[in-house]
Parts: C-alpha cells; structure tokens; sequence
C-alpha cells in the first residue's frame, strides 16, 4: 500500500493529511478536520488542479498593468503553458472585472479573466 503524505491547502487550517492508495485506487483519507480537506486530498492524488494567477499589460488605460487569474482551475501541468500564453497580452483599456482576456487558455477550456478594473486614461 502506498502513503501520500500532504498539507491540505482547502482551508487557511493546513491540516497534515494522509492518503492511502492500494493499487492506485484511494484507500483511505485520514487527517484532516473539515470536508474540504477529504475533497482536496482525493482530487490532489487523482487530478492535480491549481488556479493560475498572473497580470497583462494595459494600453491607454489609468493603470499600466490589471491582474488576471483563471476562471475555473486548469490541470497543474498545464501551468506553464498558461502563463506562456499570457506573455505579450496587452488589452484596451477600459478593463471590467470577469472581462475575458484569452479564451480557452492551452486548450483548458478555461477562461483567463480579469480580476479587477482599469479605467481609460483621460486625454
């Protein structure tokens, strides 16, 4: 039987969990204190997630920069790929909050969207 030994990252808790697996198949989850923990421990050995987070530029607008993140979470081993398709993004200002800066980012099916706003620069 092979142990898998995490920090649960569900809550701000950190709980240490344990996962069991027999023949890749989860055994047992044992450790953590909440739900979330069960539920990150079993998707952490199975399908590995994370939300990426990163900025872009910003042409005529107040701010030079606007930070994004991704809609949903995207496999970890497409992280890379994800930032890699951010590097040379520069979008219009006015920029609102939820506004769709690359669609479908390394074929995820998720969205990369902004995560706050940026008004248009007065001339």
């Amino acid at each position: 039987m092979e142990k898998r030994e995490l920090i649960c990252i569900g809550c701000p808790m950190g709980c240490p969990v344990t996962v069991e697996l027999d023949g890749g198949e989860i055994a047992s989850v044992t450790g953590y204190t909440c739900k979330r923990g069960d539920v990150y421990a079993r998707k952490e050995v199975t399908n590995p997630t994370r939300i990426v987070t990163s900025t872009v530029k910003v042409a005529g607008g107040t701010a030079d920069m606007v930070s994004v993140k991704t809609r949903d979470d995207v496999p970890k081993g497409k992280i890379f790929e994800c930032v890699q398709a951010l590097k040379g993004v520069t979008i219009q200002a006015p920029v609102h909050i939820g506004d769709v800066v690359v669609a479908n980012v390394a074929g995820t099916g998720v969205d990369i969207i902004a995560t706050k706003g940026v008004e248009a620069a007065s001339a």
